[in-house]
């Protein structure tokens, strides 16, 4: 089965149900208008990015991404990957522990330990799992996975901070909600809960925050 992306007219159709469930939704639709979709192609050069993405800024991370590329010569399968030494990676940016993060996850897609090929057959539990298997992916991972490379309208990936700080100035909480309450928060917005993400990435990074409120790192532009 082919995944199908969360393209402008899925994202317009699931704000559009969400809006109607949620009047905060639609009172930021109508002042930001809609996201962008994010959607990224499946396999293991996407996964490869998550990781290189992890816990680092939307600038130092393509920037990484851009220069392991170029030792990669565009070419980014888990064999070329595992193809490169230690000290092409390093000069790309990557740290000892995301090297062995890429290369484990190389290996798992080659022997077969992560059909990346047959993700899209199987439901989001089951690819959340799959993923959370290898080292170095958690919850975070394998949910931005499946929301910009499944385009699964229902993912939410709630250990993002940036999520959470979205949350909070959307409906105006004093502090900003864990994962776990977040989870919980957004229970009501099942099943776009996804598409409402993408808008709280849209929300957190507006003009309108607030420049005197410390914020979490950038939402993820893999």
């Amino acid at each position: 089965m082919k995944p199908q992306p969360l393209d402008r007219v899925r994202l317009s159709a699931a704000l559009e149900a969400l809006a109607a469930r949620d009047p905060r939704v639609e009172a930021a639709l109508a002042r930001l208008g809609p996201p962008e979709p994010r959607i990224r192609e499946p396999g293991f050069a996407t996964l490869l990015r998550i990781v290189v993405a992890q816990q680092l800024s939307t600038k130092a991370a393509a920037a990484i991404w851009a220069r392991l590329e170029r030792a990669l010569a565009g070419d980014c399968r888990p064999e070329t990957f595992l193809a490169l030494g230690d000290a092409a990676l390093r000069a790309a940016g990557l740290s000892a522990r995301k090297i062995e993060y890429g290369r484990g996850l190389a290996r798992a897609v080659l022997d077969g330990r992560l059909p990346v090929e047959e993700l899209a057959q199987f439901e989001d539990e089951e690819v959340v799992a799959r993923i959370t298997a290898l080292p170095g992916f958690g919850r975070w991972s394998a949910e931005i996975y499946l929301l910009f490379a499944l385009g699964r309208v229902d993912a939410f990936p709630a250990d993002d901070l940036a999520l959470q700080a979205g949350f909070q100035r959307l409906v105006g909480l004093e502090r900003r909600p864990n994962a776990r309450a977040l989870r919980e928060l957004v229970a009501p917005w099942a099943p776009w809960r996804g598409a409402g993400a993408l808008l709280l990435w849209k929300i957190h990074g507006a003009a309108t925050l607030d420049p005197a409120r410390p914020e979490p790192r950038p939402p993820p532009n893999l």
